[in-house]
């Protein structure tokens, strides 16, 4: 099935079939009218999708797309419980489709039966939701009584979201991956350090998963000959500026990886030293000179063995894990699920969930397009599904022949002026990628 069919197929079963069959599971709706779950549902994830900050009296005109009269104060007053329920279990519904391009050929990516990088984002809501998604009890932006966290994981080849879903902000990263699905062999996983854990990088070793990490601060570190390894003074010893050794990982473990250091400009080592020292200084503590020390290295380590990627390659590799930061950041700054015009609990989670939605569909319409990234600027494309979102809803709401049209021209929209611009100074990833993916010798 082409792309293009997906989208339609996918978005028929979440905004109509799944939408309405919640409206009258949780009671949003209790005798048969004109306003539908699925129009509803519809109404708020394009509505938001246009305009994330649409007013009542720009949803109800949104509900004018999708074929429905409804006055701003219809809208206001059915943003109830029953209404988070209904776009919770649209939500879930959204999450469990995996949509799929054709895979990109990036030469160094191509080496992994998949690349895929996850990682969370908080979600930070008002304490009155506390019941509902229990936070940290903290009062920062990654905590709060009541806040919730969404867990990620995508491909890079593809662009499918192979896993999204919503946790209370109060769980762990490594307790939620345990939801994940098991990744096939000769795949690549990148992750945060919110997900490092020896038994996992070990089970990951074991099913001949390979991965790619940042080094904790805290592993014990031992060389071949099972001695304890104090890394600054290893990395002194060393005296060069690349290092790729073998080491033993983790007191009881013993994993053997390699360690891959490299150090930084002066320049980004004096960066990470104020961050370091005033987040120290926030939390009244003093930086441990080593601490310090090792903010002039980019450290990591890795089962991939040498003959499959180079340092030089492993470094260039690793940037890749921010691009889900990237995606983050486009949910908050495009998408501003974290954000609403209300002060209102349940009208909050209302549109969290429903802006939430809405990202997924984006991101399915950015499918459409072809998966370009790298090399293809989320914000730039962002902007051409937003401009296109109306018009959307009215063909989804009209016909399936008239929203393929639509998307035919989101698709040559898509095609033009969304790439990333070459740079010489800080070159891209993608720029990176190319340069460095050259096939190995045989």
């Amino acid at each position: 099935m082409d792309i293009i069919s997906q989208v339609t197929s996918a978005m028929q079963t979440v905004l109509t079939t799944v939408a309405d069959s919640a409206a009258v599971a949780s009671g949003f709706l209790k005798r048969k009218r004109k306003l539908t779950g699925g129009r509803m549902v519809q109404t708020l994830v394009f509505g938001w999708l246009a305009n994330p900050e649409s007013t009542y009296d720009e949803l109800a005109q949104t509900a004018g797309s999708v074929g429905i009269s409804i006055t701003r104060q219809g809208i206001e007053q059915r943003l109830t419980k029953p209404a988070t329920e209904m776009l919770k279990t649209t939500l879930d519904a959204a999450a469990e489709q995996v949509l799929a391009c054709c895979p990109q050929a990036i030469p160094l990516l191509s080496r992994f039966n998949g690349v895929y990088i996850q990682d969370s984002s908080w979600i930070t809501l008002p304490d009155e939701l506390a019941d509902v998604w229990a936070g940290c009890g903290t009062n920062t932006d990654k905590g709060g009584k009541a806040s919730l966290k969404i867990q990620l994981r995508f491909e890079m080849l593809t662009g499918a979201f192979e896993h999204l879903s919503v946790t209370d902000g109060k769980t762990h990263d490594g307790k939620a991956q345990k939801e994940f699905d098991t990744l096939a062999a000769g795949s690549l996983r990148l992750a945060d350090l919110g997900y490092f854990s020896l038994n996992e990088l070990k089970q990951l070793t074991d099913d001949k998963v390979f991965w790619l990490s940042r080094l904790k601060a805290n592993c014990q570190l031992f060389d071949t000959d099972d001695t304890l390894v104090c890394l600054l003074k290893w990395l002194k010893a060393h005296n060069s500026c690349q290092l790729d050794c073998p080491i033993l990982l983790g007191k009881q473990a013993k994993l053997p990886v390699r360690l891959l250091a490299q150090r930084v400009s002066q320049q980004v080592a004096n960066k990470r030293k104020r961050q370091i020292k005033k987040q120290a200084k926030s939390k009244g503590k003093t930086p441990s000179f080593s601490r310090l020390a090792l903010a002039d290295w980019d450290i990591y380590i890795t089962n991939i063995p040498m003959e499959q990627l180079t340092v030089d390659e492993a470094f260039v590799l690793a940037r890749v894990r921010w691009q889900i930061e990237l995606m983050f950041k486009l949910f908050k700054s495009s998408g501003q699920i974290d954000e609403s015009r209300s002060s209102k609990p349940i009208r909050i989670l209302c549109e969290v969930y429903a802006k939430l939605i809405a990202m997924i569909i984006q991101h399915w319409i950015l499918l459409v397009g072809g998966w370009r990234y790298p090399e293809y600027s989320f914000q730039k494309a962002a902007k051409v599904v937003a401009k296109y979102a109306l018009a959307i809803a009215a063909g989804y709401a009209s016909s399936v022949v008239r929203l393929i049209a639509t998307f035919e021209d989101v698709k040559r929209a898509l095609a033009n002026g969304c790439q990333i611009s070459a740079r010489k100074s800080k070159p891209s990833t993608f720029q990176l990628l190319q340069k460095v993916a050259q096939p190995l010798q045989q």
